[in-house]
């Protein structure tokens, strides 16, 4: 199977990233807001909510999530995983400095 990883950023959620993303051992996604109030603006800007970046790696079946590209009136993205893990319960608010080994796993 090999190691695959996923990586999207300043898109709105499309079936397209989830056929792209389908089985990834990791996948590295937009959270521009985790605010439920701002849903309307990342439609506008065609960002997407963290909400939406967990829905996309539970249809793909990825194993990991990272969420990236933060809007900067966003403070504190941790503050928002606990919701978003109820959608998708390997996920991860990214930050400076993170890092992760994938090893190619044997079938």
């Amino acid at each position: 199977k090999g190691i695959k990883l996923t990586y999207c950023t300043d898109t709105r959620p499309v079936q397209s990233l989830i056929d792209n993303a389908l089985e990834s051992d990791l996948l590295i996604c937009e959270g521009m807001y985790g605010e439920k109030e701002k849903q309307s603006k990342a439609a506008e800007n065609k960002h997407m909510m963290f909400q939406e970046a967990a829905k996309i790696a539970k249809n793909a079946k990825v194993r990991e999530m990272w969420l990236t590209h933060y809007s900067p009136s966003l403070l504190h993205p941790q503050a928002y995983m606990r919701e978003v893990q109820k959608i998708f319960s390997n996920s991860h608010a990214g930050q400076d400095g993170m890092s992760r080994t994938l090893e190619f796993q044997e079938e």
